[in-house]
């Protein structure tokens, strides 16, 4: 009896000392999060609830590809020779050229009185006059097999520049919507955002079917680069926002693998079913009206509702992630977390020029941004470029983005093993390799297989630079750094159309300046700091000690020491 006395002082003594460390301990949102389920059903739902925005960022990118790209093999159009089949036509009315790519002039065509030659069985001869196309042009059908609007509108031979032009006017629109949505993800927050993004893409596609002159196109394809990326980035921070440190590596690649390869992959055969660039338009455009949905489906981000100091706002919606993953949130927790928050001496907000007045941040910031350019240039032009490797244009397309998902699926879970640093450096050289080759194998099909290896490797240097940017930037300037590192991503983008358009001088010249930029991507790389198993910086002064501690060959999987995860919660606070 006496002994069970004691063993009864002791607990309630042990109870005591743990009520103490609860009182004195401080929790963040991390700990209450990981309360309520690491990755649960909450997660899980949230986690699919991102389809449709990954479908509608794949549409906004990608749509206008298949509204303008012309058929590479056309030829002038002459009335007169209507009734002839169309190797007919060009064999008698377009002159040969032996330095052209397919072999005779695409910009020219004889003059004759084409009745008289008819009539009279005559063959051409280099002696006869040559124009330009006077009533437009022929496209091999084959190749193309629905009107676009560069078979409509004539953006071939002197307007050959034109879809390279209205593809950089939608990396500016990108540019100004970083800016303007942005805004509005942190004033209003991002459901709000998320809808807003969407529904200037689905305006702006609408709106593109009744352009008729190339000035009105380029307008709507503004507007639509304002949606793009928002409409899906939006969706994916609020995500990342719910799920707890352990699992962030995961959620933030394995909606890309999935979601977006399936939409990137499926674009071709629907554009082939729609069968006309305004149809394209309306079938890739009128989906995101769902976005409208949003709100009655998705919760609003609890970090944004603290970072309004809607404190009892966020906790609710912390407490619903319990229950729906059957985990309830300790009642003493949840009050100290709110003494933390009233407690902790908050964080100034500083501008990003910040880190511009600091000379080893500056640098690492610079090249932060510079190798994301190298990214998104790359990533890109070998899109753009995939209508010159002498293949079925819509089967290369697929082929080359299906790369998506193994690459991203691969990122998901050897990010943290390889870390930044090293994979970004390794993938880019391979990149930089496969770009020479597609540009010198010959066309076809071992072309297109070049090209899917170079993409491959892209995908998960692009990857691998979104979650490194966030990590290395301290917390006062985090969410800044991380937009202008994006949104200069989108201003190097301004100038992968050109890059492309240079095959119209030099056929190889692209892929080797493709493969030139990845090499100076992996360069870049070598200056940034591993920021694999370490705490992100808090301050200026972490982020500035985590760049000087750096050791040039640091590889996570090779650390005897396995690091412990962040964002579990102390013993004590899952007591009943």
């Amino acid at each position: 009896m006496e002994d069970k006395v004691v063993s009864e002082k002791e607990i309630e003594k042990r109870n005591d000392v743990e009520k103490d460390d609860v009182s004195n301990a401080e929790v963040d949102y991390d700990q209450l999060l990981s309360s309520a389920g690491e990755f649960g059903r909450y997660q899980w739902f949230l986690f699919f609830s991102t389809f449709p925005f990954y479908i509608f960022g794949t549409f906004s990118y990608f749509s206008q590809m298949f509204m303008t790209e012309p058929s590479p093999n056309h030829w002038c159009w002459v009335p007169e020779l209507a009734n002839l089949t169309e190797m007919e036509r060009r064999n008698l009315a377009i002159p040969h050229d032996e330095k052209a790519r397919f072999g005779y002039s695409q910009c020219n065509a004889y003059v004759a009185n084409w009745s008289e030659v008819l009539i009279s069985g005559m063959r051409p001869n280099e002696s006869w006059p040559i124009e330009k196309c006077q009533y437009g042009w022929e496209f091999n059908k084959t190749e193309i097999p629905y009107p676009t609007i560069s078979s409509e509108w004539g953006w071939v031979c002197e307007k050959d520049s034109y879809q390279a032009t209205a593809q950089s006017i939608f990396f500016v629109g990108s540019v100004v919507g970083g800016f303007v949505v942005g805004w509005v993800a942190d004033r209003y927050g991002r459901i709000p955002a998320a809808v807003f993004a969407n529904m200037i893409g689905c305006v702006a596609g609408i709106a593109s079917i009744f352009a008729t002159t190339f000035i009105e196109f380029s307008i709507c394809r503004f507007f639509m680069g304002m949606s793009y990326d928002n409409c899906m980035m939006m969706m994916y921070l609020l995500v990342l926002e719910y799920v707890a440190p352990k699992y962030r590596t995961l959620i933030a690649n394995l909606p890309f693998a999935i979601f977006f390869t399936l939409g990137v992959t499926s674009l071709p055969w629907i554009s082939l079913a729609c069968g006309h660039w305004k149809t394209i338009s309306l079938a890739t455009s009128i989906p995101m009206a769902l976005s409208l949905l949003t709100p009655l489906i998705v919760p609003e981000s609890p970090r944004w509702l603290l970072s309004k100091g809607r404190v009892d706002e966020a906790v609710k919606k912390v407490v619903n992630i319990g229950r729906v993953n059957k985990k309830e949130v300790p009642t003493k927790l949840v009050e100290q977390f709110k003494l933390s928050l009233s407690s902790e001496k908050k964080v100034k907000s500083m501008s990003a020029m910040e880190l511009l007045k600091r000379p080893t941040l500056r640098k690492v910031f610079i090249c932060m941004c510079l190798l994301y350019m190298c990214c998104m240039v790359v990533f890109d032009a070998l899109v753009r470029s995939i209508g010159s490797l002498g293949f079925d244009f819509f089967l290369s397309f697929t082929l080359v983005s299906f790369t998506e998902f193994p690459s991203l699926l691969i990122i998901s879970f050897i990010l943290d093993l390889t870390g930044r640093k090293w994979l970004t450096i390794v993938v880019f050289m391979l990149c930089c390799i496969f770009s020479f080759a597609t540009a010198f194998v010959g066309g076809g099909l071992p072309s297109v297989l070049c090209a899917v290896v170079a993409r491959f490797c892209v995908n998960m240097a692009i990857n691998t630079a979104m979650q490194w940017a966030a990590e290395m930037l301290p917390t006062p300037v985090r969410g800044s750094g991380a937009s202008i590192v994006h949104i200069c991503g989108y201003v190097a983008t301004v100038l992968s159309p050109y890059v492309v358009y240079l095959e119209t001088f030099v056929t190889w010249l692209p892929l080797v300046l493709v493969g030139l930029i990845a090499a100076l991507g992996a360069m870049l790389a070598l200056v940034l700091p591993e920021t694999a198993c370490r705490d992100m910086p808090q301050t200026f002064e972490e982020a500035e000690e985590l760049i000087r501690s750096q050791k040039f060959f640091d590889v996570p999987f090779l650390h005897k020491e396995k690091p412990v995860s962040s964002g579990h919660v102390n013993s004590s606070f899952q007591m009943n």
